[in-house]
């Protein structure tokens, strides 16, 4: 039956009835007219299906499944294949459990090293998560499951998450909070979007029309339907009216009896509440013509899998020649996380993994490898016993290797963190062993930036980030040269909390969260700011080295509705196979706008064999040059030089050539009496009538006479004065009505 067919037989209560769950993670079916449920389940990086229809996220156990690593992890592999194929093995596991939509990915910039779901984020860089979200999606979608991008938007602390207004600029929204989503959405179409629990400038997201309508379906063609958090909702009848489709969970048919009475007493148009419902029909169904019995898949290839995602995703952050390591030899393994790594954040994507892998279990047959506990994570107090036995194993190897990281406690959704030290008992280890070993590595599992006060320290460091549930045979992959470390970092690590942007108004003040750092987040302000960090963005360490030459653009002058094409010939000059992350930035070289130092817009991964060389092409579009106008409302590009610079890192850039580009857009520009000659001054049409004012131009007597300065400076008054006091300074010459006659001639011919 046609879908609008079916929505006008079903009465005012079913559909109201449609618009909420009938549990923690079904719809409501409608019996009678072959409408069944559909379910939806957790998370970003593995299956959590619930056991019970009714849970509290995080709380029952749910089926055991595949942990993949985390998005904190997976976006430091650049690699959108992998991720796709990521998503392909989690679309499986979904058809095989009969669930419609697996609620993720998470496509949310990292404002703050502090924010606790950090872990399910993929990047402080839009772009870049962008893109992972968008191939996330994709493979996850060939498999005819939807997924559902979440949380839209600016969902970027866990304090008063539930009430907090995060306020912000709208260059800010768009450039930043919305680019993560927009991509994803426009290209990979999602097919269901979950919108987040806070304010966004003083608008619930639930009920906020110029997100979820004007935005998400008007303006990026968004045509699944939105679904709230757990618990998002505010007010039920305002968020339908603004886009929101379907709450979540069950609200127990209160929220469904207010949606009938604001149809009835007339603030609710039917046809709205008719609009919402064809929409989760849409995908209902679609699931259901998708849907495949009998299907099966093998536990331990996607094991593997998620080993490979892992491996491909660490990043080696520092390596004074000790790695890879020896399989000769005496090597001591210290720490907890050794024989239990942490290899997933707390929460609503907390996986119920059907095995683990340890490092300490992975390198057994390997190497002659000791180990030593370390420390306890259940409280942040050295443990003296085991800090002498760690001790005495580093004294005793050729080589330590220290698993050190941030315990449940530190980081999980529900809380931020407070700060950005690791456990003091493990930071006192590791300075404990260096003394004792001088050849000493650090593998760090962790889901967000910590500091390091030992970083001088050790010999080699190697973020593992939350790998998942294969994250110890993938750390033994690399440690040892079985892999080539080829990840880099997806945001950047600051030497201390303070240097962060967000520092001084994070997590804000009551339920109001100013952004006051603005475009800057990440990068663009350590780069802007030209501030010493621990370890940038994009970087990233190999057992190999790469050469990049050969820049070539397609063309050096472009309109901003051309596209231009950029090559370049990257070689591994190393002894061993790697493979390279390229990266791309577009720096706008003289702009009337802030703007970041520079900005990523291209990256690709490149496998190379020992000696071999192969050509790489990115094609760059208006937006890659473009910043958002608030006054025309759209994404604009300015006409002049940009500088296309070919980065290891956000700090290392190793090629550059420059491209002009002219815009096609004419910006509306709206002069009155309180224009200066200056703005008058960058318009042509305006120049007759500069030249007869600089008739006038009183500077107070002859330059030469008053002297460089004085002469600068009046020159500089005279361009900064407002049209309504040149009257005064030509001495009456040029009147009001002369004035307003002009304006009105430009405006007219601006308009």
């Amino acid at each position: 039956m046609e879908i609008k067919t079916l929505v006008s037989k079903m009465t005012l209560e079913e559909k109201a009835g449609m618009c909420s769950g009938a549990d923690f993670w079904h719809t409501k079916a409608v019996e009678r007219l072959g409408i069944p449920a559909m379910m939806v389940s957790d998370g970003p990086h593995g299956l959590r299906k619930q056991d019970t229809q009714k849970d509290n996220p995080g709380i029952n156990e749910s089926i055991k499944a595949v942990c993949f690593p985390s998005g904190s992890c997976t976006a430091c592999s650049f690699d959108r294949d992998l991720i796709r194929e990521m998503g392909e093995a989690l679309g499986d596991e979904c058809q095989a459990e009969n669930v419609a939509v697996l609620l993720g990915p998470a496509a949310n910039s990292k404002r703050s090293p502090l924010c606790g779901r950090n872990f399910e984020y993929f990047s402080e860089d839009p772009y870049l998560s962008s893109e992972m979200a968008k191939h996330h999606i994709l493979g996850v979608q060939s498999r005819g499951v939807g997924t559902s991008l979440k949380h839209f938007a600016a969902n970027n602390q866990e304090h008063r998450r539930m009430t907090s207004s995060s306020d912000m600029d709208e260059r800010t929204l768009h450039e930043i909070y919305l680019a993560g989503f927009e991509g994803a959405v426009r290209e990979a179409k999602p097919w269901t979007v979950m919108c987040s629990y806070n304010q966004v400038n003083g608008t619930f997201a639930s009920e906020n029309h110029k997100l979820l309508t004007e935005i998400l379906r008007d303006q990026w063609g968004f045509d699944g339907f939105v679904m709230s958090d757990w618990g998002a909702v505010n007010d039920r009848v305002k968020g339908v009216i603004a886009g929101l489709d379907l709450e979540m969970p069950s609200s127990a048919g209160m929220n469904d009896a207010e949606i009938v009475k604001a149809v009835k007493n007339g603030t609710l148009d039917e046809k709205i509440l008719d609009g919402a419902v064809e929409r989760i029909l849409n995908i209902l169904f679609r699931y259901e013509k998708n849907k495949k019995a009998g299907v099966f898949f093998d536990k331990e290839a996607h094991h593997e899998l998620a080993r490979k995602v892992a491996g491909e995703s660490m990043v080696l952050l520092k390596n004074d020649g000790i790695l890879p390591l020896r399989k000769t030899g005496k090597i001591a393994f210290i720490g907890k996380f050794a024989e239990q790594p942490r290899y997933q954040g707390g929460g609503s994507s907390h996986i119920n993994s059907y095995r683990t892998q340890s490092a300490l279990e992975s390198v057994r047959g390997i190497a002659d490898v000791s180990y030593a506990q370390g420390y306890q994570t259940k409280e942040d107090v050295t443990d003296e016993a085991l800090a002498a036995e760690a001790v005495a194993a580093a004294k005793g190897a050729e080589v330590a290797v220290v698993f050190a990281g941030l315990p449940d406690s530190f980081e999980s959704e529900g809380f931020d963190r407070t700060h950005m030290r690791m456990p003091n008992c493990q930071n006192d280890l590791i300075e404990r062993v260096c003394k004792a070993q001088p050849n000493t590595v650090v593998v760090l599992h962790n889901g967000s930036p910590v500091e390091m006060p030992w970083a001088n320290d050790v010999k080699a460091i190697l973020e593992g980030y939350l790998g998942g549930q294969a994250v110890g045979a993938a750390t033994v992959d690399v440690l040892f040269g079985d892999a080539n470390p080829c990840g880099k970092l997806a945001e950047t690590f600051p030497v201390k909390l303070s240097d962060n942007p967000s520092y001084l108004s994070f997590p804000g003040e009551g339920d109001r969260v100013e952004y006051r750092e603005g475009l800057f987040t990440g990068y663009r302000y350590y780069d802007k700011k030209q501030m010493p960090v621990l370890f940038p963005f994009g970087f990233g360490l190999s057992y190999t080295t790469f050469d990049y030459s050969g820049l070539k653009l397609s063309k050096t002058e472009i309109r901003d509705t051309d596209t231009l094409a950029v090559s370049l010939k990257v070689k591994n000059t190393g002894k061993v196979f790697g493979k390279e992350i390229v990266q791309l930035y577009v720096k706008d070289v003289q702009s009337s706008y802030i703007r970041p130092e520079k900005e990523l817009k291209g990256f690709e991964k490149v496998a190379l064999n020992p000696g071999e060389e192969k050509e790489i092409t990115f094609t760059l579009n208006r937006r890659s040059f473009a910043y958002y106008n608030p006054e025309i409302q759209d994404w604009h590009v300015e006409s002049g030089a940009f500088e296309i610079l070919i980065g290891k890192s956000s700090r290392e850039t190793v090629l550059s050539a420059q491209v002009t580009v002219e815009s096609t857009v004419r910006l509306p520009v709206h002069f009155t009496m309180n224009s200066t000659v200056g703005d008058l001054m960058k318009c042509e049409a305006a120049k007759p009538f500069i030249r007869e004012l600089m008739k006038y131009a009183d500077l107070g007597g002859d330059g030469d006479a008053l002297g460089e300065s004085t002469a600068a400076m009046m020159e500089a008054m005279y361009a900064n004065m407002p049209l309504r006091a040149v009257c005064g300074f030509s001495n009456g010459a040029i009147s009001f009505e002369k004035i307003h006659a002009v304006l009105a001639q430009l405006n007219q011919n601006s308009d």
